[in-house]
């Protein structure tokens, strides 16, 4: 069983990463408007790698018998400044992310609840691997011309 310290961790959670998905999924939007399919579709996807997180956790405190819920999910920012603008971003909140998940991983380990603890080591995992991609993708922003940028927005729409 999990306890409901834990239980109420991981469901806070689960909101955050539909927030995340929602933010995700702005970043999205305002790219294909702003002509950036290629990133607008590797967003799309970041979006939907969020939204798996969510249905992992909740299968997750179901499975150790639990009651996943969702709360109220806060509006997202709409427009950025530019694919720089919208990379800072994704870095600065995936930083942010890996800090709520080692939040809960503190739970986890409180509650001296070692399945979970090996559950949520997988994220943190995830979470370095998602820093490192942000931060590539935002030097190679900074780094490019116009018409690199559009070579970046071109490998992206690959993923």
């Amino acid at each position: 069983m999990i306890s409901d310290k834990l239980q109420k961790a991981i469901n806070e959670q689960i909101v955050a990463e539909m927030w995340s998905a929602n933010l995700y999924l702005s970043m999205s939007f305002y790219l294909q408007r702003e002509g950036y399919d290629g990133c607008a579709a590797w967003m799309k996807k970041q979006s939907q790698e969020e939204l798996e997180h969510a249905y992992d956790m909740a299968n997750y405190v179901i499975k150790r018998g639990g009651v996943a819920k969702v709360d109220k999910i806060d509006v997202v920012p709409q427009e950025w400044d530019g694919v720089l603008g919208v990379f800072e971003n994704v870095y600065e909140h995936e930083c942010q992310v890996s800090k709520l998940i080692e939040n809960v991983v503190k739970v986890a380990s409180e509650e001296k609840d070692m399945a979970s603890q090996d559950f949520l080591w997988g994220y943190v995992r995830e979470q370095v691997e998602e820093e490192a991609t942000a931060q590539g993708i935002l030097e190679k922003i900074r780094k490019a011309d116009k018409a690199a940028l559009l070579f970046i927005d071109d490998k992206l729409g690959q993923r």
